[in-house]
């Protein structure tokens, strides 16, 4: 969180989100599978291991979705080899980038740009219900 704009906010509890977490709920419902690559510490492969799984469970053409809110430091869209490429926003919201093996993406790279600065993914609303597996990771904090 160190050099976050953000820091200040979310240590203060104000941080709003305009979604409750039963839209959140909602959304993923249709979902079968959710999992969650975390660490506290960085530099650990999170994004490599995130990166591995779904290409697994692609490969096994179940379909899947991946979801990189790694502020201090995004490299799935690298990873997965959709770096450069643009989101596109919906009147649902914003929809994923694919990649190889049609690995739904979606990057906080995509807003900012690898290694630029920290960035709030608020409005990332696109409905993840069509995917059987969603990755999410990022660092504690």
């Amino acid at each position: 969180c160190a050099g976050c704009p953000n820091q200040k906010l979310c240590s203060s509890g104000e941080f709003k989100n305009d979604q409750t977490p039963a839209e959140v709920q909602q959304q993923l419902s249709g979902v079968k599978k959710k999992i969650l690559v975390l660490s506290g510490k960085g530099g650990v492969g999170k994004s490599t291991v995130t990166a591995q799984i779904a290409r697994f469970l692609s490969d096994l053409e179940l379909s899947v979705g991946v979801l990189d809110v790694d502020v201090c430091g995004p490299s799935l869209a690298r990873i997965m080899g959709v770096n450069g490429q643009s989101v596109h926003k919906s009147s649902s919201g914003w929809s994923p980038v694919y990649s190889e093996g049609d690995i739904a993406v979606m990057s906080i790279d995509f807003f900012i740009g690898f290694g630029r600065r920290c960035c709030d993914m608020a409005g990332c609303k696109k409905e993840w219900n069509d995917k059987s597996s969603f990755l999410l990771f990022s660092r504690l904090g």
